[in-house]
């Protein structure tokens, strides 16, 4: 996979070159490139930004910079191999980032990220590139950062993790939180490694039993309890389809019944009533 990041501060992508993502680039499963907008600009004061239209505070990120690093970087991908390239447009105004996006990305060849500053980019430079390739506006969250280039280090890893070869086990990411399959809409749960006693508290009798089938029971259990109580929200809006006898067995425990009535709000689970949260 190739990965293109255009910003004003390069040296803000500098943990690229460590953990997963920097072995992955030394072992060549990753084609990392980071450029400067800055070398884009052609005034003695590098600017790139002005004063948006309408009015308002802050400053918007100029169009000439921004498309002539993409035309660059374009240019250099297609005669370096490079091919099928997408956008990553990294803003709060975008659609969620989510476990099955890192999966749709994982498998694209070459991702160009356009980390912002100020109050964005001229909206016409990702209207000009919607037209050349697919562009996904995505955002890590319900909050505002300074700049994209955390979000960059965010989407990276998560996409990187996915590529095959770059786990040490490749089986690794199939029982993460919202991994595709039974994960799909809920939290992994706790983990535990040796000593089998610290500071008085025992590890969970049946991770010592050797039991698969009561293991994988436990850990589907103590899935479903961490995500109705961290992020109920998921439970919710999940399919009752998405699970089996025992899982609604643990379900009715733990206080939610399907709800047939919710069916045409998008919403298929409820809190049983006189069922304490």
């Amino acid at each position: 996979m190739r990965l293109d990041v255009v910003t004003i501060f390069p040296e803000y992508l500098e943990p690229l070159n460590v953990s997963l993502v920097g072995k992955a680039r030394a072992r060549g499963q990753l084609d990392v490139q980071v450029h400067d907008l800055r070398a884009w600009t052609y005034d003695r004061h590098n600017t790139v930004d002005d004063t948006p239209y309408g009015g308002g505070p802050g400053m918007v990120m100029k169009t000439d910079p921004w498309g002539d690093a993409l035309d660059t970087v374009l240019a250099d991908g297609y005669e370096s191999g490079a091919q099928a390239p997408a956008l990553i447009v990294p803003t709060p105004s975008g659609r969620p980032f989510t476990q099955e996006l890192a999966v749709e990305l994982s498998e694209r060849p070459w991702l160009i990220f356009t980390p912002a500053r100020y109050e964005g980019i001229d909206r016409r430079v990702t209207d000009e590139y919607a037209t050349r390739m697919p562009v996904y506006e995505v955002s890590i969250g319900d909050y505002v950062l300074a700049g994209g280039e955390a979000a960059v280090l965010v989407v990276t890893e998560a996409v990187a993790r996915l590529l095959p070869g770059v786990l040490g086990n490749a089986e690794s990411h199939r029982d993460d939180s919202f991994a595709p399959g039974a994960m799909a809409a809920l939290l992994e749960g706790p983990v535990y490694t040796k000593p089998p006693v610290w500071r008085g508290r025992d590890i969970p009798e049946v991770l010592l039993s050797g039991h698969h089938g009561k293991i994988a029971r436990w850990r589907r259990d103590e899935a479903l309890r961490r995500t109705t109580a961290h992020r109920p929200d998921l439970i919710e809006h999940c399919d009752p389809k998405a699970f089996d006898k025992k899982d609604r067995e643990m379900l009715s425990i733990l206080g939610w019944e399907p709800d047939p009535e919710g069916e045409r709000y998008g919403r298929f689970w409820r809190r049983a009533e006189g069922v304490e949260e």
